[in-house]
């Protein structure tokens, strides 16, 4: 299990440096790894947009690589790691793996399933949940998002403005 602290940070940067490849890519920089017994078993990072696939997320790419480490769907004994509070289908995935912790960095107000949109995590409903932990590295997580945001909504900017000098008026 996830210890707050150096250990967390120590994963948490792992995780980072998946969403920098997701960023160096222009996609939504959103990194994440499973580690089971303090050795890192699966890594992933967003690739919706390279794979033309809505299910290139981190967590779904990094419990693929983890089951397939493991020889199991179960990832019983497996802690994930995850920049940024997941969504309604990677808190499914992660409840259906039987993941017992998520430690994420930032919140996701717009569609985290962790507490912040739903709690598909911790709902007393399904015969699984996780325990999580929330904040680790969270302003260096949220930092990369608002970074990558920002430049992405100047380039759409630029991109509209060129459009518009361009078409015959």
């Amino acid at each position: 299990m996830a210890q707050i602290g150096s250990i967390s940070e120590k994963y948490m940067r792992e995780a980072l440096k998946q969403a920098k490849k997701a960023y160096q890519l222009g996609e939504v920089p959103i990194g994440c790894v499973i580690v089971h017994q303090g050795r890192i078993i699966g890594r992933g990072y967003n690739r919706r947009n390279t794979d033309k696939n809505t299910l290139s997320h981190a967590e779904i790419t990094a419990i693929k690589r983890a089951s397939k480490v493991m020889g199991d769907w179960r990832l019983e004994d497996c802690t994930l790691y995850v920049t940024l509070e997941p969504c309604q289908m990677c808190a499914g995935a992660i409840i259906q793996a039987r993941i017992p912790e998520v430690v994420m960095g930032c919140r996701n107000p717009k569609a985290g399933c962790a507490g912040s949109v739903l709690d598909i995590l911790q709902n007393p409903a399904f015969n699984h949940q996780a325990k999580v932990t929330q904040g680790v590295l969270e302003n260096e997580c949220s930092e990369m998002l608002k970074t990558f945001f920002a430049k992405l909504r100047l380039r759409n900017k630029a991109e509209k403005e060129a459009k518009r000098q361009n078409s015959p008026s």
